[in-house]
């Protein structure tokens, strides 16, 4: 039986981490830490509260005594750290943020797990840190995609902070011996993802009626995981992955940014035309005014420093851990517009 320690765990990636791991892990014992910040919201976690091995606490990663507590109290032994400033618009307009959470926050966490776990009383443990692609920077028309060992070339003050915040974790097994393993993802989409990405920014606009928003020409190109595919390859390194390793974690799915507003438009369009009952549920929708959602499709300003490529090389993962998506961009897809649609 383990003992986690979920940060960020009311936000999106965490709330879908917390579900998949109790349903498949029931026997361990989760504590969620999250400050509840926009992009957190402890009812994504109602479920889970009603199970005797989950609990929630309200607090933030940057109080050190109250990590440590936390980590003493409940026994735990393995720290999956999801939480962090994600969103490159906002770290843009405001950096500081970004550095305070993603940077200071996980060194603290880091500082509090070394003095737990190695100064107090040595044990085994483990530290997982949940990080992204963007810390590789940007690629071009057919450069290959991004794999462990690529530069780390970070455009943007959030990429430039977890990749500070990846730094950091690596030199505390490299100095300390803190037993870590690291993971960078691609782009993650499904349930619960608070509505200010792509695919949830337009799924929920174009059922509200308004603009969707596309950055510059739109051919912004990006790999999309499942977000329970993403938890999939967390769950491979915390039980087989090597201790000081990295792994990248990603869907092997490229898309322009424009083309999944197009597709999100036209499979919510199928779906009005087939069950009328949307049309009073979402009255605002252009489907259910006889129009079509890419009406809605409006092209905007690019943003500063908007890296053109992402992608994922996951064969690291796949050959030494056996990773591989269950999902494609059709079901997956497919059950996140169901998640929006269906929900109140």
């Amino acid at each position: 039986m383990k003992n986690l320690l979920v940060t960020g765990g009311a936000g999106f990636i965490g709330t879908n981490f917390v579900y998949y791991w109790l349903n498949k892990y029931p026997e361990d014992h989760l504590v969620v830490l999250d400050a509840l910040t926009y992009a957190g919201k402890k009812e994504n976690l109602t479920k889970a509260q009603k199970k005797i091995e989950f609990e929630f606490i309200h607090g933030n990663i940057l109080d050190q005594s109250l990590v440590e507590s936390l980590i003493k109290n409940h026994g735990i032994d393995t720290i999956v750290h999801f939480a962090a400033e994600s969103h490159v618009d906002r770290s843009i307009k405001g950096p500081d943020e970004f550095i305070s959470t993603n940077v200071v926050g996980t060194h603290t966490l880091l500082k509090a797990a070394k003095k737990i776990w190695l100064d107090q009383s040595p044990q085994d443990h483990r530290f997982h840190h949940i990080s992204t692609d963007e810390v590789y920077g940007s690629l071009k028309i057919g450069d290959p995609a991004f794999t462990e060992t690529t530069a780390y070339e970070p455009n943007s003050p959030y990429a430039a902070s977890k990749a500070g915040s990846d730094h950091l974790v690596r030199a505390y097994h490299e100095t300390y011996g803190l037993q870590v393993t690291i993971s960078n993802c691609s782009n993650n989409y499904g349930p619960y993802q608070f509505p200010e990405k792509l695919i949830p920014l337009i799924t929920t606009n174009i059922l509200n009626g308004k603009p969707l928003p596309v950055y510059g020409d739109g051919k912004q190109i990006r790999d999309w995981l499942y977000v329970d595919d993403h938890n999939l390859g967390v769950d491979l390194i915390l039980t087989g992955g090597k201790v000081g390793e990295t792994y990248n974690i990603g869907g092997n799915n490229e898309w322009t940014n424009i083309k999944i507003v197009h597709l999100i438009c036209e499979l919510i369009h199928k779906q009005f035309l087939k069950d009328k009952k949307l049309i009073q549920k979402f009255p605002d929708c252009p489907s259910s005014k006889g129009s079509h959602p890419e009406t809605l499709i409006t092209h905007v300003t690019d943003r500063l420093g908007h890296d053109r490529r992402y992608a994922i090389n996951a064969d690291k993962i796949s050959s030494n851990l056996g990773y591989s998506p269950e999902e494609s961009f059709d079901t997956g897809l497919t059950k996140t517009l169901k998640w929006f649609l269906e929900k109140d």
